[in-house]
């Protein structure tokens, strides 16, 4: 299958054609819509989003990741193999927590295959898609790409302390792992108004009475942060990139 991973969003032409390329160059093969709305031009906390929810598939998923503000430029495109799992997108940051979560050591290829026609701003249809098509037809990464090494962010931390995505629900995800995370532990909020405030756990929405902010673990093993019958992002004032600390 190929998984789409984006901050295109659903309204608008981007992720339809994206689809369409896909169609075209891998019939028959499932498409999986996982993200539209990735941090939108900011690999970092998309970063930690992919490496959290990619784990969910099986080995052999083709993941066409793009968050990518700086396409056109000298940023290079990468296929990441990664636990048995292959990721088309740019070297941008996107594949670090991929990368460095990996159980054995990630390999990585520097896309080297071209499109007839490359437009300068829309590489996500234009080299991407085709390339997780053909890797989804079974063509080798070899065969597209040559060996390189990926960027390193090395100052990026094991887990970001940040809000990294606001669901539809207005809940909060961060980009800590809840097993690393005692339920003992207080999360303190900064918010877009300034305020902080300080959290305690709830194992479920049930839990917690209505109206109060709480933080659990997610299905997909991040500390979210919720407000019981409610929405956190409004009431605490959350949105991507808030800082969260622990006490």
């Amino acid at each position: 299958m190929i998984v789409l991973f984006t901050d295109f969003g659903l309204a608008g032409p981007y992720t339809g054609q994206v689809n369409a390329v896909l169609q075209r160059d891998a019939p028959g093969v499932p498409i999986i819509q996982l993200f539209a709305d990735a941090p939108a031009g900011h690999p970092k906390p998309a970063g930690y989003l992919l490496a959290a929810y990619a784990t969910w598939f099986p080995a052999a998923t083709i993941f066409l990741c793009v968050v990518d503000p700086g396409v056109g430029g000298d940023r290079r495109a990468l296929i990441v193999e990664a636990d048995d799992r292959l990721y088309v997108g740019p070297d941008n940051g996107l594949f670090e927590l991929v990368r460095r979560r990996a159980a054995a050591a990630p390999r990585c290829w520097e896309i080297a295959w071209r499109p007839p026609f490359l437009s300068a701003s829309f590489h996500g249809r234009d080299l991407f898609a085709p390339v997780a098509a053909r890797l989804a037809r079974g063509e080798a990464p070899p065969s597209l790409a040559q060996p390189a090494a990926a960027t390193e962010y090395r100052d990026w931390p094991d887990d970001l302390g940040e809000i990294v995505y606001i669901d539809h629900y207005g809940n909060a995800l961060t980009g800590l792992r809840g097993a690393n995370l005692p339920e003992s532990a207080t999360i303190v909020t900064g918010g877009i108004r300034g305020e902080t405030r300080a959290i305690g756990h709830a194992a479920v929405f049930s839990a917690a009475a209505p109206g109060t902010a709480f933080w659990y673990v997610n299905s997909n093993g991040l500390v979210e942060i919720a407000v019981s019958a409610g929405r956190a992002d409004q009431a605490l004032g959350l949105a991507v990139a808030s800082p969260v600390a622990i006490e």
